[in-house]
């Protein structure tokens, strides 16, 4: 057991035991855990939703090569949206900053972390989406978990669509506000909680624009107007949206017409910006004042490492300069949508480029990615906790640089293991 390796190393028996037996309750309070541990493991086993790391010798791309899986491996579950993550001239720029600007600052921004091109990120990134001013964190998941605590009191509301990506549901559990969930895209119960909500300050209506998991997007156009019509400030995270939805790619707010009506965004440099790391909020100056000074994520964290924000702002020229890429993706997308459907699958969400492919049981969504990586497609499972229980699929990622073979390839095997598990006729 693991408690005995610990217990039995040179550093554990060179420690002194306290008088009394403090050594005894030592051992028996880890052992204790690690009993807990292991049946929760167990637990985690047997219901077939164990998530094991496939690990990539490779870089990111359509194709890629995996350790243990031989020959060539194509990708379809990438949030590699415009193929950026391993492009020439965004390698390059990072490289540039590597060596300009070093590894990394060893300092949170406010001390001595903040240089001259994670200003000019942050310009360019407030300039793309037409807005005031934004800040950068870590990762999208620290913008969310910044947001709200320092925005919103007691006195205020935060109304959130129930399938709302879990950074955005944790960021608002941080904050005071008085907290309404309303049902998946239903903008009567929304009226409903914002009549209610009336009574508060402020209220903030938070969505996400494209939801990662089903692949459906917010009906922007009415959460504006509901918000018009009861005083409420909208805010939408756009992780998979930005860079590809809308006509040059700014994302849900542009595709549905409503850039001057959403108050608040935020997103990633980790998708379709390059696919390193980072996150950002952009909206009116005063907010990101106020985000500088009390976020916490942003006050305790290392500034973004040079290299990721020299890659990040490349993407964002390569974007701005062309949206060819982007617009691309719209007949890939509909391409694997319609075959699978033609096969027997249900496809769940809209017109975006997560296609998630719905099975319903966690252990067949399991198996099936298996079989699927065995035959040269690599797609995940995605179960419990990470979707409802009962609502098991595969989720596909569709990319600007599959071609129309890797799709068809890919459709292809998936109905061989589909008949195979007999999850299609």
């Amino acid at each position: 057991m693991w408690c005995g390796r610990l217990l039995s190393s040179p550093l554990a028996r060179a420690r002194p035991v306290a008088p009394g037996g403090g050594g005894r309750r030592a051992q028996s309070a880890l052992a204790q855990l690690t009993d807990i541990l292991e049946s929760q493991l167990d637990a985690i086993r047997g219901a077939g939703t164990w998530k094991s790391e496939r690990i990539i010798t490779s870089k990111q791309g359509p194709h890629i090569s995996v350790e243990g899986s031989p020959g060539g491996i194509l990708n379809f579950c990438a949030n590699n949206y415009l193929g950026l993550s391993s492009h020439p001239e965004v390698i390059q720029a990072g490289l540039k900053a590597l060596d300009q600007f070093g590894a990394g600052l060893s300092s949170v921004r406010f001390i001595c972390g903040t240089q001259n091109i994670h200003k000019a990120l942050e310009e360019k990134i407030a300039h793309f989406h037409r807005r005031e001013d934004a800040i950068l964190y870590p990762s999208c998941f620290d913008a969310n978990a910044g947001l709200f605590e320092a925005l919103l009191t007691p006195e205020d509301a935060v109304l959130s669509d129930e399938l709302n990506h879990a950074s955005i549901i944790d960021g608002i559990r941080l904050c005071k506000a008085n907290k309404y969930r309303y049902r998946h895209l239903d903008m009567g119960d929304l009226e409903a909680k914002l009549q209610d909500a009336q009574k508060h300050r402020l209220r903030l209506v938070a969505t996400d624009g494209a939801f990662s998991m089903d692949g459906d997007i917010a009906p922007l156009r009415e959460i504006c107007q509901l918000a018009q019509k009861y005083k409420a400030v909208v805010f939408i995270d756009e992780c998979h949206a930005t860079g590809f939805l809308g006509p040059t790619g700014r994302g849900t707010d542009e595709l549905l017409g409503v850039m001057d009506q959403v108050t608040i965004i935020n997103s990633t440099l980790g998708k379709a910006l390059g696919g390193a790391s980072g996150g950002y909020t952009t909206g009116p100056r005063d907010l990101i004042s106020l985000l500088r000074q009390r976020a916490r994520p942003y006050l305790f964290s290392n500034s973004l490492p040079p290299a990721v924000v020299g890659c990040a702002s490349k993407a964002l020229d390569l974007l701005i300069e062309s949206n060819a890429i982007a617009q691309s993706m719209a007949a890939k997308t509909r391409r694997f949508r319609s075959k699978m459907e033609a096969a027997g699958f249900t496809i769940s969400g809209m017109e975006h480029p997560i296609c998630p492919v719905m099975l319903g049981d966690a252990r067949l969504a399991s198996v099936m990615a298996e079989d699927m990586l065995k035959r040269g497609i690599y797609v995940i499972g995605f179960s419990y906790p990470v979707v409802p229980k009962g609502k098991a699929r595969i989720r596909v990622q569709i990319s600007a640089v599959h071609s129309k073979e890797d799709i068809d390839r890919c459709v292809k095997t998936f109905v061989e293991v589909g008949k195979q598990h007999r999850a299609i006729p």
